[in-house]
């Protein structure tokens, strides 16, 4: 006995219907999602955030062009970053970098590539200019340090080392570590 085509096509559509329902059925596994290790849960665009003091007056400020924040160890990469440390009376320090990074803990951050530091010129205060590379900076100490080439200038002298050791609060000093030559015009 044959069965007529009509029969034939439905008889294949049900069997199609059958087994999509049962492939359902048997087939409900949820699609997992699974982040990348080390990848970023947030970016911003030109962010700039300040910290202030005890005195109400801002402590410190770090912008850049771009931040990533990573979840796995709670660090944050930046792009062309720019901190400022203030001083209640004094000219702030100004520091950029090609790129930096912040410890999970915020304690310690790396700016690496190019780094400068500036300062403007006050009363009993000389101008100051430094470029260096891969600079540690320990927020929390207004303390930086670095074992690359240092190059420093104001006004007429200059100084060049390998190594520094920088407190940017007072006692404000600069520790050149080795190599060190320059030259000092007493004005």
């Amino acid at each position: 006995m044959t069965l007529p085509p009509r029969y034939l096509s439905i008889a294949g559509a049900g069997l199609l219907a059958a087994g999509s329902w049962w492939l359902l059925q048997y087939n409900t596994e949820e699609p997992s999602y699974s982040p990348l290790p080390h990848s970023p849960d947030f970016i911003l665009e030109q962010f700039t955030a300040t910290t202030m003091g005890l005195n109400g007056l801002p402590d410190k400020r770090l912008s850049a062009e771009e931040m990533r924040h990573y979840p796995d160890d709670d660090s944050t990469e930046l792009i062309k970053p720019r901190m400022t440390v203030f001083e209640e009376k004094n000219p702030p320090w100004r520091i950029t970098s090609d790129t930096g990074w912040i410890s999970g803990d915020r304690e310690i951050v790396l700016l690496n590539g190019k780094v400068q530091i500036d300062r403007e010129e006050a009363p009993d205060i000389k101008p100051l200019h430094l470029t260096t590379t891969n600079l540690t900076i320990h927020p929390e100490q207004n303390y930086a340090e670095t074992e690359e080439y240092v190059y420093l200038e104001s006004r007429n002298s200059w100084a060049e080392s390998t190594g520094m050791q920088t407190w940017f609060k007072k006692p404000v000093r600069i520790k050149l570590l080795a190599d060190v030559r320059g030259r000092y015009e007493a004005e």
